[in-house]
């Protein structure tokens, strides 16, 4: 096995116990993004020659028995969304092409203190407005899309071009790629992890999150993201520490969790295989000792209206002086979208926040119910790039975009945790993910059910990037 290979918990004890230095490490995974690069596209930036120089610092440390932290020596991709000083963030546009950070974003200081070494910036659909990234190819197959719009996060871990790697998520855009890329994905409760010096899409919405091999890297990497900011006004005030799991149980046993599977809307227009396979994990959930519960998800009539009806308007106004002075810097179906926000009644906003805060408390019912909730992250595995919509057995035709988003943007409206699993693959052998969702604040439980699914599902490879 290369260095490149090893998943996050794997790679940083294999650096403490000195059998791989960070050195070792970092150039095993520069090597394979230079091979796979090509083919794949999941960088903007690749930040070579800073990564080698903090390898060679991170391996004097770690010969003196110095460890920043549980990431010390691990290499790793950030959304280009996400500041780091003195390196541009382009958010994967032309308006920003001529953008440099002055200052690393909480999470990025955060991981260099914890000993991350960043390897580059990942492409994102352009300023995160899209469910495709299609400047990015899938890892599996580079003939479809590869997810967005942490596209190049997600194909960058699934590749090995980066150990774990960063993503933003306004409504699916952590957990979609990492459906369609064959990787975890965790979007962690609204407010617990920071957003000050992150790109902005819709304040309501967003969240930073991390994107890994398995769902005890995902934890690793949430520890370290974790804590209050006062910079980032939706920033929980919990005290730096909370809320940081240091690992899911290693235990399998998952006797007595009660996992609340929905009746309705998240298996509506769902491919059969996809269903199928997760069907499949939801019952080994149950072999696992787990207790099944039937739930229905309340207000889903409203879930797209109150997801369009808070990003739109929000965008927009983020994107206000730039649209007027600069429009043609945006892609065709960016600004369109940018454009449309300025049409929307204030009337309009102002009834997504009610419905939003009544879907809060409709879910927060819901969820005394059980402790999680299982589910199909995607209604349909990767699609072909340049599929535009799709056609369901009734006859039902939906965008490409509106599918990916329909099952994972209940989660961003109510701000509850979800983790995206893998659970098999379709015939044509694209990754099939399920999704886990939870109370606020209720990451360790989705941790240890995903751990507990992982440790009977088959070994999960480096995805070819062929």
């Amino acid at each position: 096995m290369q260095p490149f290979e090893l998943s996050l918990a794997a790679a940083a004890d294999a650096i403490r116990q000195r059998r791989v230095s960070p050195v070792e490490l970092v150039d095993s995974v520069l090597d394979r993004v230079e091979q796979v690069e090509p083919r794949v596209g999941a960088y903007v930036t690749v930040t070579a020659e800073q990564a080698r120089r903090s390898a060679l610092e991170a391996e004097r440390e770690a010969a003196s028995g110095r460890f920043r932290g549980p990431l010390h020596g691990i290499p790793m991709g950030l959304k280009d969304l996400i500041d780091v000083a003195g390196v541009p963030t382009t958010a994967s546009s032309r308006v920003r092409a001529d953008h440099r950070a002055d200052s690393d974003s909480t999470v990025t200081a955060r991981l260099a203190a914890s000993g991350a070494i960043l390897v580059g910036k990942t492409h994102t659909h352009e300023f995160a407005y899209g469910l495709t990234t299609p400047q990015t190819r899938n890892s599996w197959d580079r003939e479809r899309v590869a997810g967005g719009s942490s596209g190049g996060s997600a194909v960058a871990v699934a590749a090995g071009a980066a150990t774990f790697a960063l993503g933003t998520d306004t409504g699916g855009s952590i957990r979609v790629p990492a459906a369609l890329n064959g990787v975890v994905g965790l979007k962690p409760t609204f407010g617990l992890v920071p957003r000050h010096g992150v790109t902005s899409l819709s304040w309501s919405l967003d969240h930073v999150g991390p994107l890994t091999r398995t769902v005890a890297d995902a934890a690793v990497v949430l520890s370290v993201l974790a804590g209050h900011d006062p910079r980032d006004p939706a920033s929980l005030p919990l005290p730096a520490g909370d809320h940081r799991p240091d690992g899911p149980d290693a235990s399998a046993d998952l006797t007595g969790l009660r996992v609340g599977v929905p009746r309705n809307y998240y298996f509506d227009h769902v491919d059969p295989q996809v269903e199928a396979a997760v069907r499949r994990a939801i019952d080994q959930l149950e072999a696992l000792g787990a207790r099944l519960v039937e739930v229905e998800i309340p207000m889903t009539r409203y879930i797209q209206a109150t997801q369009w009806g808070l990003m739109v308007p929000e965008a927009t106004a983020y994107h206000e002086r730039t649209l007027r002075t600069v429009p043609d810097l945006y892609g065709a179906d960016v600004r369109v979208l940018l454009e449309a926000g300025e049409l929307m009644p204030a009337g309009d906003y102002l009834r997504a926040q009610r419905a939003q805060a009544l879907m809060r408390q409709e879910w927060a019912r819901m969820l005394e119910q059980v402790d999680v909730i299982a589910a199909p992250t995607v209604p349909m595995t990767a699609v072909p790039a340049g599929l535009q919509a799709m056609t369901w057995s009734d006859g039902t035709v939906e965008s490409v975009s509106d599918a990916y988003v329909r099952l994972s943007a209940p989660a961003n409206i109510t701000g509850v945790p979800s983790l995206s699993v893998p659970v098999g693959h379709d015939r044509a052998g694209m990754p099939i993910g399920m999704q886990l969702l939870g109370r606020p604040l209720g990451e360790a439980v989705l941790l240890r059910v995903g751990h507990a699914y992982e440790q009977f599902a088959p070994a999960r490879e480096i995805a070819p990037a062929a």
